[in-house]
């Protein structure tokens, strides 16, 4: 794996864990192992490794958001596969809260000029899911029903972050799931 790779990758998890503010050059280095000179042939700035986390996470949720529009049978299915993300990364949930969520939350906290570009997740989560809620047949508020799943999937994180309840994460995950059915049954009658 190549160097630039491999910083980009502990920033994001580091950044993830710790926070962009609270995550260092010297902390990234001791990840890689690299010295800080050979840290600073590849990224000058903290921003400009921000940067490179942020299109990584989005070139990864592309290719996630590929994957489930393959995998899924139904829109309806395709859309659970976007809620029951929350039952897949429980652990790191509960734990540091939504990867997506919080680095948004704290470039809002430091009015840095990359939280336009952080809000490119949710906004790529927000087409793909109106695009979904669409194909069930609900054209006219499909982007309102993508925020409602948008944002009580964001809640969920948090609150799953600040109570480390599995069940609660397990039954709001069924809940939101039998709402989709009901939203497909609508349709359908």
């Amino acid at each position: 794996m190549k160097t630039q790779t491999k910083i980009i990758e502990a920033a994001d998890q580091l950044f993830y864990e710790h926070g962009f503010e609270a995550t260092s050059f010297a902390h990234i280095a001791e990840v890689v192992n690299i010295s800080r000179g050979n840290f600073y042939y590849h990224f000058k700035t903290k921003d400009e490794i921000l940067d490179a986390v942020i299109l990584a996470r989005l070139t990864r949720t592309e290719s996630m958001l590929d994957q489930w529009e393959i995998e899924g049978d139904s829109a309806a299915d395709r859309i659970k596969s976007f809620i029951k993300i929350l039952i897949v990364n429980q652990t790191k949930i509960m734990k540091f809260g939504c990867p997506v969520g919080t680095l948004s939350a704290e470039l809002i906290k430091l009015d840095h000029n990359a939280q336009d570009d952080a809000n490119k997740l949710f906004t790529l989560f927000r087409v793909w899911l109106k695009r979904q809620f669409e194909t069930l047949g609900h054209n006219e508020n499909a982007d309102q029903l993508a925020m409602h799943l948008l944002g009580r999937s964001q809640g969920v994180a948090s609150l799953t972050n600040a109570f480390k309840d599995e069940s609660y994460v397990q039954s709001e995950v069924n809940q939101m799931c039998d709402w989709v059915d009901q939203l497909t049954l609508k349709q359908i009658h």
